[in-house]
Parts: C-alpha cells; structure tokens; sequence
C-alpha cells in the first residue's frame, strides 16, 4: 500500500511542479485557497514538508503560538527569502523521497500535497488531475482523522448529518442527507475549503 501512496505522492508533486512552472509573476503573487496565503506561501509550505524533529522544535520556538500559526508564519517566512525558481527546485527534489514531517503518514504526505496543489491551482483556473485512486486514498485519511478528532489543522466542515457519496469513485461515508459531488471535493469539503461546495 506505501508504495502506491508514495507513487501518487511523487505524481502530485511533479504535477505541481508543472504548475508552477507555467505561472507568472502575478499568479505567484495571487490569493491561494488558504485564507490569508498566497500561491508563493503555499509553495513555500510544500517545501517544509521534510523537516527533522530538530528543524521543527526550531521553528516552533522562532514562532510562539498554535499549530496552524506556526505552520503558516513558517511558510510566509521562507517565501519571502528564497526565489519563485528555489521553491520549485525544492519541491523537485522531494520527488522520489520518502521522507514525512515527524509523526506524519505516508498518507499524510499524500494528502498535503493533493489538497495544497488545488489551493494553487483552482483560484488561478488551472487543474491538477488527481486520480480517483488517489482522492478514495485521502478521503479515507481525512474521514478517520476527523473521526478521531484529530483534525485540529482543517478549518470545521459541514459534515454533521451528511452521507457524502462520490460520484466518480467507489467512496461513501456519514450518515444523514447524501451529497453527491467528485471525490476531490469532498476532501476540499471535509477540510473547510468552501471552495469544494460549489
């Protein structure tokens, strides 16, 4: 099972990589899904996805606060200090590395690089395909963290009441009113990207 998650984790990493090859100056500089960061800031993220408990102890004291405080000031902090090519080389080279922040499954990785890809790409009108493979993979991920209430990260969703139903993949779970949408969307859903509604 690792090895098809790591093959769809370097899948997505290269497919971002493409993206953000193609984006100019301004779409680099554009709002990304995540409220508050923009494509550069989401980038920058993409490239801390590989840091040592050591590394992390450092940027936690550099950034006093919450998880998602630390994890955002870490990312705008770097964007502003290294090039729009040394984001994408970096990403690059995480490409066949199965390395995960400490405590993170490969699933995990596999999950920040799908969702964090369509952050970039939906706002600006690009696409990244993700497999249906893929999305059931992170689905499942996503639905036992919230299970577990270990979602602390993701913004709230609106599953309470709702059996979420793919359309295009074999992948159901909740129990209520069904809502039928794309996989894909409902893993934006699931972690309060409203974007994934429409």
């Amino acid at each position: 099972m690792d090895d098809a998650v790591w093959a769809g984790v370097d899948d997505q990493r290269s497919r971002v990589v493409a993206l953000l090859e193609s984006l100019t100056p301004g779409e680099w500089e554009s709002p990304s899904l995540c409220t508050g960061w923009r494509v550069r800031d989401v980038a920058a993220h993409l490239t801390l996805q590989q840091v040592t408990l050591g590394q992390a102890l450092v940027l936690f004291l550099r950034t006093p606060g919450g998880v998602n405080h630390v994890i955002q000031r870490s990312a705008v902090r770097k964007a502003s200090r290294v090039t729009s090519d040394d984001l994408i080389a970096e990403i690059r080279s995480t490409i066949g590395s199965r390395r995960t922040n400490v405590g993170i499954p490969p699933v995990g990785a596999l999950s920040d690089i799908v969702l964090h890809g369509q952050d970039i790409a939906v706002p600006l009108g690009h696409r990244i395909q993700v497999d249906a493979e893929i999305a059931m993979a992170v689905l499942d991920f996503l639905w036992a963290l919230l299970a577990a209430g270990k979602a602390g990260v993701y913004a709230p969703s609106p599953r309470e009441g709702v059996r979420f139903v793919a359309v295009d993949a074999d992948w159901a779970a909740g129990e209520g009113a069904a809502a039928h949408a794309p996989a894909l969307s409902i893993a934006m859903i699931l972690t309060g990207r409203s974007i994934g509604l429409g």
